[in-house]
């Protein structure tokens, strides 16, 4: 079976001294001691010219550091529910806390830019100043949206309109009433439509506003003005994100400057969309499902993940089942989410994750699996994994990786067909 997930406690630290900043996450907090070991641990290695980035404990526990900008370090500690859990788990638990922690520094440096964070004089103002990015972090940190995984992809999560056309010329139209280039669409926490210049953002920029955009419509506001940075983009050059709900669970925002106010944009355009109120309507209708009714799928078809890699975008659905059919919807978003950590870690590449490490850490750290795929003459295109849950099937090609769930009574030879005929099912009715 694939490994289970335990609770995770994030730490941030100055890096020069080892000061706690903020902790995040498990309940029960690691005692001062105990974080004040695993931070002595790392800076002595540091001392040795060792750059400490993993550890596994007796007890089945992970510990990953991440140093970011000589500046702040961050540490994530998972307590595993038992040890000897296997490689391939290792593995995937390390992928998880490591995007984790590359995604919090992002968000801290979109909530307060990089300077604020490179060049604090005064830490107790530091910590205070802080508190602005705790709910941006624990929507990373907890996942309280089992369908939303661009966190984990670094692909932002997508949805697929019954209607594009219309809704693209809108949010065209809209981010140049706000003198912007820069706008989205958000159905349910996922882009139904942006600007050619919003998807030409960094992907993880993309996800991460995504989740900005998920906190602010939690807090209830029918619109708001959020300064942000762009940790790659602008880290040190604030913008201003409008957010504005125009149906429960539709939501538009733009990146600008100085203007439009936030009262001269709700008054005079938001109502640019009211003639698209039914449009809006039957996008929402779509759901979870991301994809449009026009889309057949066959029906040993579980769940999938649909990840273009040329665009860094996905799309993921969980399809229902009859009730008291086992596994639940939730499992079924925990098996698609742990089986696209199997094949990542052992299998399919992840350029721009093991690039980043690379660059970070002087090139000291390679990826997993450029480790395991070492000793094949090709690089592998197809997998499949069966487990007592489910059959799962992947693909990937120049353009595309797919991840498939399908229960165990599908045939394990035609896991194959099922796969390609789903890839071109979706492909063919929507050019994803």
């Amino acid at each position: 079976m694939m490994f289970q997930e335990g609770s995770i406690q994030l730490v941030c630290l100055t890096a020069s001294s080892g000061v706690p900043l903020f902790t995040r996450g498990a309940s029960r907090q690691l005692p001062f001691s105990i974080i004040g070991s695993l931070n002595g641990v790392h800076m002595f290695g540091s001392g040795q010219g060792v750059v400490l980035s993993s550890c596994e404990t007796e007890g089945g526990g992970r510990v990953v550091w991440r140093v970011f900008q000589d500046s702040v370090m961050l540490m994530a500690v998972s307590a595993s529910h038992q040890a000897g859990q296997g490689e391939d788990s290792s593995k995937g638990e390390r992928l998880c806390l490591q995007r984790l922690l590359e995604n919090v520094w992002s968000c801290m440096v979109m909530v307060l830019g990089q300077d604020e964070l490179l060049n604090a004089r005064n830490l107790e103002r530091l910590k205070r100043d802080l508190r602005a990015c705790f709910s941006l972090v624990d929507e990373l940190l907890e996942g309280r949206r089992p369908g939303i995984l661009g966190h984990l992809t670094h692909c932002a999560d997508c949805l697929l309109p019954p209607q594009a056309a219309p809704l693209q010329e809108a949010v065209e139209g809209f981010a140049k009433a706000a003198e912007s280039e820069f706008s989205c669409l958000l159905i349910h926490g996922r882009v139904a439509a942006a600007t050619e210049m919003w998807w030409r953002l960094a992907p993880q920029e993309i996800v991460l506003l995504s989740a900005l955009n998920r906190v602010l419509s939690d807090s209830g506001a029918a619109s708001c003005d959020y300064p942000v940075f762009l940790p790659q983009g602008s880290p040190t050059v604030a913008l201003r994100l409008l957010r504005f709900q125009l149906l429960p669970g539709a939501d538009v925002c733009v990146l600008c400057g100085p203007t439009p106010s936030l009262h001269s944009a709700e008054s005079t355009l938001v109502g640019f969309w009211s003639p698209l109120a039914d449009t809006l309507r039957d996008c929402l209708a779509v759901g979870e499902r991301c994809l449009p009714a026009s889309v057949t799928l066959r029906p040993d078809v579980l769940a999938f993940l649909l990840i273009n890699r040329e665009s860094h975008r996905s799309i993921s659905c969980v399809f229902a089942h009859p009730q008291g059919d086992p596994p639940s919807e939730a499992r079924y978003w925990e098996l698609l989410k742990l089986f696209y950590i199997f094949c990542t870690t052992r299998y399919f590449k992840q350029e721009e994750a093991e690039a980043a490490a690379a660059e970070e850490e002087g090139g000291a750290h390679k990826g997993d699996t450029e480790d395991f795929v070492r000793g094949f003459a090709q690089q592998p295109l197809k997998c499949y994994l069966i487990t007592d849950e489910c059959k799962s099937f992947a693909l990937q090609t120049p353009q595309h990786q797919l991840f498939l769930l399908t229960p165990l009574t599908a045939p394990t030879f035609a896991l194959n067909t099922i796969g390609e005929q789903t890839l071109s099912s979706i492909t063919a009715a929507t050019a994803f």
